[in-house]
């Protein structure tokens, strides 16, 4: 399908909801995308099952800390620039770029990416939510190799990495990517179609853009916009169960830019139905919520904090002392709960000492 311009605030909103406080800032991937598409340039999103087996699929993304690109803003070329890197170093051009993983900016780098190189988008990701590090994803799980990989800035500098795993793909990306200024953009996971077809999660961009719309409906028609977005999560496919694990204001935040990261924890009092406190900690992403001491939501199952108001997501470097919010956990795909998927991106790969709780065994505050 062609991606229309009045698609975009619908698509980055539901992209922010599933990137769990990481992947970007939706406002700032928004911008960059309506500049590419009003020079002329269209967006073509394809199933992974319209992916020829032998094509060579390559994702595009950001990494680094949010909190940079409130500061440093962002320029499509420099995503481009990524792609056409990796391209030269294969020695093979790309049928069609895709998102690692979803967020207000990550799901729209693709986007853009193939919309100025005149290749598809495959409506798939790694993730199904986004993660700070780059080899957790479930093209990991799978043993698909991060590089070679490629890093591009927005000076036009770039590097070409290989390395003997994928973690050692982030540890040595992630250093290069502190001395390009806090922010990177990247060309990695080298694939075939066939291996799109068995490693990635379907559907997440018709999925961001459905949630984003969801909510816009339910607010013009001022019904329960959380409630409408519970149901919508619920009656999906891809994910589990979904409801709302807490409501209040922000009482205090720690967050700081560290080794490539925004990290640091939300303490949130509880208001309404809801009493005590909600501590959430996060790394880019929102890892674990605890109320009373105790898990109410965990990695890598998501945790989304909204607006009271307006149910619009809140990224992490967004978050502020005094906001009233509402707190919802959703279940991960099925594909990111199994063992193997765990020991990539499971609570004690982020250095908790929890054991997983699937979210809907959790207890509700």
């Amino acid at each position: 399908m062609k991606l229309k311009i009045d698609e975009l605030e619908d698509l980055a909103r539901g992209a922010a909801f599933l990137g769990t406080g990481g992947g970007g800032n939706p406002y700032l991937g928004r911008l960059m995308l309506e500049r590419v598409m009003k020079e002329g340039f269209e967006v073509e999103i394809i199933g992974v099952d319209e992916v020829p087996d032998d094509a060579l699929v390559i994702p595009t993304a950001g990494m680094g800390a949010p909190t940079v690109t409130v500061e440093k803003l962002l320029v499509p070329e420099e995503y481009l620039l990524a792609l056409q890197r990796l391209e030269d170093f294969l020695g093979r051009k790309a049928f069609a770029t895709m998102p690692i993983e979803a967020g207000g900016t990550n799901s729209i780098v693709p986007l853009i990416v193939g919309a100025m190189r005149g290749i598809p988008v495959v409506d798939a990701d790694g993730m199904g939510r986004a993660f700070p590090e780059l080899q957790m994803v479930t093209f990991s799980v799978y043993g698909i190799k991060a590089a070679p990989m490629s890093l591009a800035d927005v000076h036009g500098n770039s590097v070409i990495l290989e390395a003997e795993d994928n973690a050692t793909a982030e540890w040595l990306a992630r250093g290069n990517c502190i001395r390009m200024g806090g922010h990177a953009s990247v060309g990695i996971y080298p694939m075939s179609g066939a291996e799109v077809k068995k490693c990635s999660i379907p559907r997440t961009l018709t999925i961001a853009r459905e949630i984003g719309r969801t909510i816009r409906e339910a607010r013009a028609a001022r019904t329960d916009v959380v409630e409408a977005l519970c149901q919508y999560l619920r009656n999906n496919d891809t994910y589990g169960d979904a409801r709302v694990i807490f409501e209040g204001k922000i009482a205090d935040l720690r967050r700081e830019t560290t080794r490539g990261f925004a990290i640091g924890q939300a303490r949130i009092e509880g208001s309404g139905a809801f009493s005590g406190d909600l501590e959430v900690t996060f790394q880019n992403e929102h890892l674990i919520a605890r109320a009373g001491g105790r898990v109410v939501a965990m990695v890598p199952d998501l945790i989304c904090i909204l607006d009271l108001e307006t149910s619009e997501p809140i990224t992490t470097e967004s978050l502020r002392y005094g906001q009233r919010v509402t707190v919802l956990g959703v279940g991960a795909p099925p594909i990111m709960r199994t063992p193997e998927a765990l020991g990539v991106f499971g609570p004690k790969c982020f250095g908790l000492d929890d054991t997983y709780v699937p979210f809907d065994s959790c207890p509700t505050p």
